[in-house]
């Protein structure tokens, strides 16, 4: 129920791709953190369950959508930022307690800590796993949306490129095959790779279509 709710919004925001990647991260650090610290406090036993990838979305929520009102057991307004604090208190708390009731809060604080790792380290442009989105000039906060500024003094008219006065006066009908060839073309190079006869065929092709 916590991955639908919080997950989707980070979803929407980041896309599956970065979510995925992030929900991933911050499991296998839970997991790291429940194999080698919480031994060092208490007894370890099974552990199951995705929780401590779940506190990491939950902690990505809070950071992206601090005053999103939350209704704790259905009635209770908070604000996502308190949500977000009052369980990671809880968690410490229970952890400073020796808290023996079966569960890996040490999962849970794990996959927080290296989900807000992750947040800070995408913020300031040091994420482990560069990709295009990160050699964007400038971004939003925590979303990838870029905000370059427009460059207006580079800003120049449209040329018209009208393809009857560049092409012969009769022309020639394209095969579908033709068409195919001509639409990978403009894939590969764009429109200005096609030649003149290949312009005149595409713009023929087009008025049957419609």
């Amino acid at each position: 129920f916590a991955l639908w709710m919080f997950g989707m919004e980070l979803e929407n925001v980041w896309g599956s791709k970065k979510f995925l990647t992030y929900y991933v991260v911050c499991g296998i650090g839970a997991g790291v953190a429940n194999l080698l610290l919480a031994p060092l406090f208490s007894e370890v036993g099974p552990t199951i369950g995705a929780s401590g990838a779940i506190y990491g979305v939950l902690l990505a929520f809070g950071m992206l959508f601090p005053d999103r009102l939350i209704f704790l057991y259905f009635f209770v307004p908070v604000k996502a930022k308190y949500f977000v604090a009052l369980y990671m208190i809880i968690e410490f708390v229970t952890v400073g307690l020796g808290g023996t009731d079966g569960v890996a809060h040490f999962a849970h604080l794990g996959g927080a800590f290296v989900g807000f790792a992750y947040l800070m380290m995408e913020r300031y442009n040091l994420s482990i796993f560069p990709s295009r989105e990160h050699r964007e000039p400038a971004k939003n906060k925590w979303t990838s949306t870029p905000t370059r500024p427009i460059d207006y003094e580079n800003v120049t008219d449209a040329k018209v490129y009208d393809i009857r006065e560049h092409s012969p006066k009769t022309p020639t009908a394209a095969t579908q095959k033709e068409i195919d060839d001509i639409l990978d073309k403009i894939s590969h190079g764009g429109y200005q790779s096609l030649s003149d006869d290949e312009k005149k065929k595409l713009f023929e092709a087009s008025k049957k279509l419609n």
